[in-house]
């Protein structure tokens, strides 16, 4: 596939995603904002839903997904490799349940997204700040998983590109063994499609890989984490440099 087509597929991608989102994002909180939250998340993801769409529609981009049968239908804990922001919408919808999802405060500063994301409740963390966001992930985290949503983690923190991984931290074993729910490892190589380098989005198919949970209890949040990290960069290595369409 040409680079001049994935140019002007991703060009007409963002140009009725972004006005898309705006007005979406603008009108959310009126429409949501006073359900009950498994009420209102069902209509928020309207725009998760709207956006994978787009994606698949104008720039070709497929996904397959293997091991839903290892989620557990409880509430629990998903720790999931972190490429890009196909990710951060497609779960949302993937495992079609209330789910708080653990990201930079930042993101609710922006006007309309934020405001909307703050609907769907996140943990929001101050990153510049390592220990205090460590204690408001495990703090927070137990809280939601109390209130019956389950908590989504990116272990590294940030997106790293194909290839790449970064430290895994131990705030998704800990919630987990704390809380004695299923810690649930998840592999994916978006970021071949929509990398973090590049604004333009290639055409493929996305793999995404659910693992058996790991059951937290039976050691440190330690062993718990490098067992973490060994199952999901073990099926990275599996997928890396499958996604993009020949």
């Amino acid at each position: 596939m040409s680079v001049y087509f994935n140019t002007l597929r991703s060009i007409v991608f963002y140009a009725i995603y972004v006005p898309f989102t705006i007005i979406f994002c603008a009108i959310a909180p009126l429409l949501f904002g006073l359900l009950p939250f498994k009420v209102r998340r069902k209509g928020l993801t309207i725009w998760n839903h709207t956006t994978i769409f787009l994606l698949r529609w104008i720039c070709g981009v497929q996904y397959r997904v293997e091991g839903m049968h290892f989620l557990p239908q409880t509430v629990c804990v998903i720790a999931a490799k972190h490429q890009s922001a196909w990710e951060t919408y497609f779960f949302q919808i993937l495992f079609d349940r209330p789910i708080s999802t653990i990201l930079k405060r930042e993101l609710l500063r922006i006007p309309f997204f934020g405001w909307s994301l703050a609907l769907m409740k996140p943990i929001a963390i101050d990153r510049s700040s390592p220990r205090e966001a460590l204690k408001q992930v495990l703090e927070k985290g137990k809280h939601r998983i109390h209130e019956g949503i389950s908590v989504l983690i990116f272990p590294e923190g940030t997106r790293f590109e194909p290839g790449k991984s970064g430290k895994y931290a131990r705030s998704a074993a800990s919630i987990a063994e704390s809380c004695k729910v299923p810690l649930v490892p998840v592999a994916h190589n978006a970021g071949e499609c929509w990398s973090t380098k590049s604004w333009i989005i290639k055409p493929g198919c996305i793999s995404v890989l659910i693992s058996e949970p790991i059951n937290a209890e039976e050691g440190s949040s330690r062993s718990t984490t490098e067992t973490l990290e060994t199952v999901i960069e073990g099926n990275m290595s599996i997928i890396t440099g499958t996604a993009q369409a020949k």
